[in-house]
């Protein structure tokens, strides 16, 4: 149940909403997990949008997306590390309508630690998640 934050300045991308969907769905996918509510509702990007002059590197250049995806503890292995930081950056370029940033998009994978993973108040174990995913798939919920 990934969280996806990605940091751009204001006038990157023309469809923030959608450029939000379409993360939270390639995450989603590449983690090949159910397509059940705990994880299509708990699965979200937050698209934050900076005044040019607040992002830059050594030289000045703003033209920089950072995207962050956090997970929990192992959902990624290595060829799902790959997959994602791929999808992702291409499609912040193609949000973008700029090929070039895929050369200027940074992605961090980041892990919260087991029991670190808070939802509706309550700090949930990786294997906490994975029963209450395993009792929504017996109630057949699409």
């Amino acid at each position: 149940m990934p969280m996806i934050d990605v940091y751009a300045a204001t006038g990157t991308f023309a469809d923030e909403h959608q450029l939000a969907v379409d993360l939270a769905s390639a995450v989603m996918k590449v983690e090949q997990v159910p397509d059940i509510p705990l994880f299509r509702t708990n699965t979200a990007a937050f698209i934050h949008l900076l005044p040019a002059q607040c992002l830059a590197n050594v030289d000045g250049d703003s033209t920089y997306v950072r995207i962050q995806v956090l997970t929990n503890a192992g959902a990624l292995d290595r060829d799902k590390q790959l997959a994602v930081v791929a999808q992702l950056t291409a499609i912040v370029a193609e949000a973008a309508g700029d090929p070039s940033l895929t050369g200027r998009t940074w992605v961090l994978l980041t892990e919260a630690p087991d029991g670190g993973w808070g939802l509706a108040g309550h700090a949930n174990t990786n294997q906490e998640l994975v029963q209450a995913a395993r009792a929504q798939l017996a109630t057949g919920q699409p």
